[in-house]
Order: C-alpha cells, then structure tokens, then sequence
C-alpha cells in the first residue's frame, strides 16, 4: 500500500464525520429516553462472545456476518457481535432471569463480514428493544408502536410499514409434511419471488390439491388491507393455525391505524426474511428515498432455550447511522468565540457558561481561523469590569 492510499477504509467500513456523529449522538439520547419512558432498561452486551453462545438459534445468515477469532486464553473460537439480538436474548435467559415481563434496549456497535442485505453496511450502530415474557398480541402491537414513535423522533416522514407472518408458511409446511430439503426449496422459490420456480416445486414436493393451491396462493397475497381478505378466502380450509395468524394482522392493523392513521400499511404472506429464527409476526418500515429498511423486526420464541430458559420474545431493531441521515441538517451556528489573548482574563465566566450548557470556543494563539469556521455567532467582550456576551460583528 502507498502512502497515498493508506487513508482508504475496508468496503463497508465507514467513519463518522461532523456533523453526523452530533447528529447520531442526539438522536441516541433521544431514543433511549424514549425507551426509558416506555419501561425499557438498557444493557450493554460485550464486543466479543463464544460462538457457541453467539450464534444460538439464528440460522446460518448470521453465521456467515460473523468475523471469527480464536480466544487466544482458552482457545475457543469467538464472534465478533454481528447483532446485538441474540446476545440480548441470553442475558434475559441466562443473566437476568427476571420473572414476568423484561423489556431491554441498546444501542452498540456491531461489525459484520459482509453487508446486511435488508439494513446494509457492515459497521453500523445497532439501536433497538425487545420485550420477553409475553407471547399475546399485546406485546407485538406495543414493538410496533414503539417502533414507528422511534422513527417519528428521528424525523421519518411517509412510513411504509409492511407485515406479515412466518406462522402461516410454517403451518402450511407442517400440514404437506415436508422434509428440510423440500421446504429449503420453497422457501428460495417464494424469497426469489419466481412463480414458476414455485409452481413447480409445489408440483413436485406437495400431493394434495388443497394444500397446493395454497402455497401458490402465497405468492399473490400482497398489497393493502384487500390481501387479508383475500387470505381468508384462500386459506378457508387450511389449518387452524394459518387462520389465528391471519387473525393477529387483522388485530395488527387495526392496532396501527387507530394511533397511526397516515403510516401506509402493506401486507404481504410471502414474505419469509428472517425465516430460520422468527416465528410469528415480522415487519419492516421503509420511507421513500432509502431502498433498506430502517426498522425491521418481529417475533422470535424460544431463542433463550439453548440458555436454559424458553421465552417469548419480540422487538426490532434499527442502523442509528442510517437514521440520523434523515434529518441531518448543517450544525447550527450557536458558539460563543473567545480571543487567545482575553482566555485567561475569562477563565471562570467562560466555566460559567460551560456549567449553564453553552459552546464556548478558546482561540489558540496564533490560530488563523475565525469565530464562523468553529461555528461561533457570539463572543465574549470585555463591559467595564465585568465580561459579556455579545452578537459578533
């Protein structure tokens, strides 16, 4: 490497520049205020775990995001945090092991070797809830709720939330009796969105007429409110529990519309993201203008088990640097200057105001730049014997 271009960052990997990283930092006290105000405790999970503690439960996407390294004490193999949800998982499993319901929040720096597909970037700054303990819709609608106030705080304008349910690809599965490999097959044809491909492994793998017809169904099912409709006509013989999760997005979308009547609601039955570790209700919010979601999450029972102890669990979770490109606005001019030659004189006004909470900027001596480049529109002068702010020029 020459030393022209050793300032190049690994693809991916990003730095956090003025006026971003002032940007993020306020939104990040906004949102875990508002976390705190809704009875969410934070945690704060390690940089590192033991894969074998790492990776419980979440499939192999998340597998292959992990960067691994060998423990150089024990000589286990370790992951670096690639999402911060299962580790969050085993502390309420394992660490907490609090009774009734817990509700945890965080916002921490994950790495991943190689780029999220669905929230993009391979460092970003995961912020998020999840609430264990419940399994009832409640605690679904309360996810989702918090989840549009987040992106209402961060300034998001033109929600598209789009839903959906894991529970009736599963329950469709289950009833054809399946092997891994045939539902491995289904599964890429409906993520790949190709109704041929689709036809024929259903064709192939799936005997009966009914149950046939409704995994082609599947792939139509998307759209607004019509497609739950729909659902209930072309699952109307399917079992019952395809039909008590059509029944948790009607309850869903009522839920949404009766506090967030201008978010735009999308459904679609076919939507599996997530499919290996989620096992209930799944969402993820869009605006226009990002083509990645900036919150995403659902339900995932039952992850605390290789702990010890099975949960209910939902939440969501969002990339705090894509977020706070929403509203990034040019820093505001708001500093007081203070000349090299009077910083002395003004030594314990200048504490003051620090303690009151203003931006006092010290010049240096022989500094050539000027009050606006350090975005200063006051300054600190000299009124007889006392010192004052005044508005420059």
């Amino acid at each position: 490497m020459t030393i022209a271009d050793r300032w190049l960052l690994p693809d991916g990997m990003d730095e956090v520049l003025p006026p971003q990283a002032a940007r993020m930092e306020e939104l990040r006290r906004a949102l875990l205020d508002l976390y705190y105000r809704w009875g969410y405790d934070q945690v704060m999970p390690p940089p590192v775990e033991f894969l074998d503690s790492l990776l419980t439960g979440t499939g192999t996407d998340l597998d292959l995001q992990t960067f691994k390294l060998t423990d150089q004490l024990t000589g286990r193999m370790m992951g670096v945090s690639a999402d911060v949800t299962p580790q969050v998982a085993r502390m309420d499993a394992h660490s907490l092991r609090r009774q009734g319901p817990v509700r945890l929040c965080y916002c921490t720096n994950v790495l991943r070797a190689k780029a999220d597909q669905h929230q993009g970037g391979r460092s970003p700054v995961q912020v998020g809830v999840e609430l264990f303990g419940h399994a009832g819709l409640e605690a679904d609608l309360e996810i989702l709720r918090l989840a549009l106030s987040s992106l209402s705080v961060a300034g998001a304008g033109e929600i598209h939330l789009a839903l959906g349910h894991i529970g009736i690809y599963r329950s469709l599965v289950q009833a054809a009796e399946l092997d891994a490999t045939q539902e491995r097959a289904l599964y890429e044809a409906l993520d790949l969105k190709s109704p041929g491909d689709l036809a024929a492994r259903v064709a192939e793998y799936v005997s009966d007429p009914t149950l046939a017809e409704m995994f082609l169904a599947l792939a139509e099912l998307h759209g607004g409110d019509e497609v739950l409709e729909a659902a209930r006509g072309a699952f109307a013989e399917a079992p019952a529990a395809v039909n008590a999760a059509l029944d948790q997005l009607l309850a869903l979308n009522a839920g949404v519309r009766a506090e967030y009547p201008e978010v735009e609601l999308y459904f679609d039955l076919a939507e599996l993201r997530g499919y290996q570790y989620h096992t209930g209700m799944m969402f993820a919010a869009y605006v226009p203008g990002y083509g990645q979601a900036l919150a995403k999450g659902g339900r995932y029972d039952d992850t605390g088990r290789a702990f010890g102890r099975a949960r209910p669990a939902t939440g969501f979770s969002m990339d705090l640097k894509l977020l706070a490109s929403l509203a990034l606005q040019p820093p505001a001019c708001d500093g007081i200057w203070v000349a090299a030659d009077d910083a002395e004189q003004q030594a314990a006004t200048i504490a003051a105001l620090r303690d009151a909470g203003e931006r006092v900027v010290v010049a240096l001596p022989g500094q050539r730049t000027g009050p606006e480049v350090h975005r200063c529109n006051r300054q600190l002068t000299r009124s007889g014997d006392d010192w004052q702010v005044s508005p420059l020029g």
